[in-house]
């Protein structure tokens, strides 16, 4: 339980800009976000990307799967801005020495890409971060994973269902928090996701969730800022 939950930019600010964009990701750093939260895949030549699905058909002009194109052949293909794929390491560059939260969704739930956490680790060791990176993922086999490469970092078992004893499972799993779809209980790291609706996201400060993962950030964040702001009211 916190004081303070942080908002977190889910796919950057797809209210406004194409989802997991640098055009999104600037501009929620232009406005001072708490956190961005992106999904990372590989290409065929091993190159991690920054698109959610597995496939390039819903948020670009090309389709088929992401690892079955290289990255040259991946930058090729546009968002809904004309801009192409984002990599990686455009997204490290874009979060080095800025004072915001990043976490970094592993999406190897449906495709698993072979050796993309050592990959990926080795990558975010080598940017200049002001923050450590959050890593979450559906697939608990590639936190473990993470876990044999660097068991310091912070790892989030990312559920859309009901952990059933949360706390055993982040301490057998060697986890930071769980990133889940519904809140569950109090006494445990956990981020909610994706919580648009202000009813909702009133509920989860009142819970004192550790973060809010939003598509619009503004919205949330303005309605976190005015509920902290009547709580200290009440407190003089």
């Amino acid at each position: 339980m916190t004081d303070h939950t942080l908002i977190f930019g889910h796919r950057g600010a797809p209210v406004k800009f194409p989802e997991n964009s640098l055009a999104g990701f600037k501009y929620a750093l232009a406005q001072g976000i708490d956190g961005i939260e992106f999904d990372v895949h590989l290409s065929k030549d091993q190159i991690p990307v920054v698109i959610h699905d597995e496939t390039l058909d819903r948020t670009t002009n090309g389709s088929g799967r992401i690892h079955d194109y290289t990255l040259a052949q991946l930058r090729n293909f546009k968002l809904a801005n004309g801009r192409p794929i984002p990599t990686l390491a455009e997204v490290l560059d874009l979060l080095a020495g800025q004072d915001v939260q990043a976490n970094l969704e592993l999406k190897t739930n449906k495709i698993h890409y072979p050796g993309i956490e050592k990959i990926v680790l080795q990558m975010v060791a080598q940017t200049n971060l002001v923050h450590p990176m959050i890593y979450s993922s559906f697939d608990l086999q590639t936190l473990r994973n993470c876990r044999s490469i660097d068991p310091d970092q912070n790892y989030n078992f990312l559920s859309s269902h009901r952990i059933f004893h949360p706390e055993k499972t982040i301490k057998k799993e060697g986890l930071s928090g769980l990133h889940l779809k519904h809140y569950q209980s109090a006494g445990i790291l956990q981020r909610v996701w994706t919580v648009n609706d202000k009813r909702k996201a009133t509920l989860l400060l009142k819970h004192g969730i550790t973060g809010i993962i939003t598509d619009d950030f503004e919205t949330i964040t303005k309605l976190r800022d005015q509920y902290e702001a009547q709580i200290k009211l009440t407190l003089l």
